[in-house]
């Protein structure tokens, strides 16, 4: 696997940096947290212009109006979105980065006309209801129940943890289709219309202050036939293609924007202050740091081989779950070595004094919630120990 960048590469490089320097500026700064129409507006704002400009989709077929980018092209991509600071998708990373891709990959041919452009212009948002109160890391045991009658499912259930539920137009749901089937048989993926009646969402508020999750609730919910994704009962194996997407290929731009974060620490350590020296004469945080770059290093390396894999067969492999593990685990890493930088500064949601407290208590924050989104880590090990490494299952 040959990745290093050629000419065509680095003169894509460089006509992208000089658009995001225009662009981001132009764009403004992002609105209050909770003022929810406003951040629909800028994140699908932007996904508006990426499109216009060409860049939106970057690894996405040219027949929907993706780029199609080479690999090489998708790695100068990441790096130069997070390079620039420039606004993340948001509100429609669940269409973006996986119900799209999913929908490209196992939908008809009238569902991808119907949804996957409209995703990638930021026409459609989408959320994720997948987890359930009794069915979180142990997915397949979920209860929500689709009942066909004529042309038609009938849903009833709870869902939890749906990202941007509130603000979505469509959602990536899974129902139980055959009560009588194994717990991993009777599973079907639906495409849902969030303005469907029977359907109540009610947001959550989260340690970090933000209410970016909701449950959502479905009390007789009618879902077309026609908005099954792959065969009924197989949903999933279309599942575990979802999950490979959020797993491998979503987490790019923002393990590169770890890497700022960790540049960040560093920063602060050189101001704080400890016995009349700065945190940053402290040999062994020093030493922290340079291990933690290494292992960003290698876990660059391993998107690199995700993104080949999808690059190859249209899908992350299993080897997706390891980069999740790995980034997620790492971030949480980064988040408690800020903290710990910070010292009592840490205990304010505020910046004190020259410090970024606020910024790096959100990260500590956020990272603890990484290690469950997506699969937890024990169920990453369990994967990787079973499907990668061919270690016996876990007993029942």
């Amino acid at each position: 696997m040959d990745l290093r960048y050629s000419e065509t590469d680095e003169k894509f490089r460089s006509e992208l940096r000089a658009w995001l320097e225009q662009a981001v500026p132009a764009h403004g700064t992002p609105p209050a947290t909770h003022d929810w129409p406003a951040r629909r507006a800028y994140d699908t704002g932007w996904q508006g212009k990426l499109f216009e400009a060409g860049y939106a989709g970057i690894n996405w077929p040219a027949e929907y109006g993706g780029r199609d980018a080479s690999l090489t092209e998708q790695l100068v991509y990441y790096e130069e979105i997070a390079r620039a600071n420039a606004p993340y998708i948001g509100v429609n990373f669940v269409g973006m980065l996986h119900g799209g891709p999913t929908v490209i990959a196992e939908g008809t041919p009238e569902q991808k006309e119907r949804h996957v452009r409209p995703i990638l212009t930021g026409d459609q948002v989408w959320c994720q209801g997948f987890s359930e109160p009794q069915a979180g890391s142990d997915l397949a045991a979920l209860k929500t129940s689709a009942v066909r009658d004529g042309d038609d499912y009938i849903v009833n259930g709870h869902k939890i943890w749906c990202s941007f539920a509130q603000v979505a137009d469509y959602g990536e749901l899974l129902v139980r289709t055959d009560p009588e089937a194994s717990k991993h048989g009777g599973i079907s993926w639906l495409i849902l219309s969030m303005d469907t009646p029977g359907i109540e969402i009610r947001p959550l508020r989260t340690l970090a202050g933000e209410g970016e999750f909701s449950e959502v609730f479905l009390d007789n919910v009618r879902i077309p036939v026609s908005n099954l994704v792959g065969q009924e009962n197989d949903g999933w194996r279309v599942t575990n293609v979802t999950l490979r997407f959020e797993r491998g290929t979503a987490f790019a731009s923002e393990m590169y924007n770890l890497q700022e974060l960790l540049a960040e620490v560093a920063r602060a350590a050189k101001k704080v202050t400890r016995h009349d020296a700065s945190a940053w004469d402290d040999r062994s945080l020093r030493r922290e740091v340079g291990h933690i770059q290494a292992e960003l290093d290698a876990l660059w390396a391993m998107l690199k081989l995700s993104i080949s894999e999808a690059g190859e067969t249209g899908v992350p492999g299993v080897g997706a779950s390891a980069v999740k593990l790995y980034y997620t685990e790492l971030n949480q890493r980064v988040g408690e070595l800020a903290m710990r930088v910070l010292g009592r500064a840490a205990l304010s949601r505020e910046n004190v004094g020259a410090l970024p407290s606020r910024h790096f208590l959100h990260k500590a924050l956020q990272s603890l919630s990484l290690t469950i989104a997506a699969g937890s880590s024990q169920i990453q090990r369990n994967i990787i120990g079973e499907r990668i490494l061919g270690l016996p299952k876990e007993r029942k």
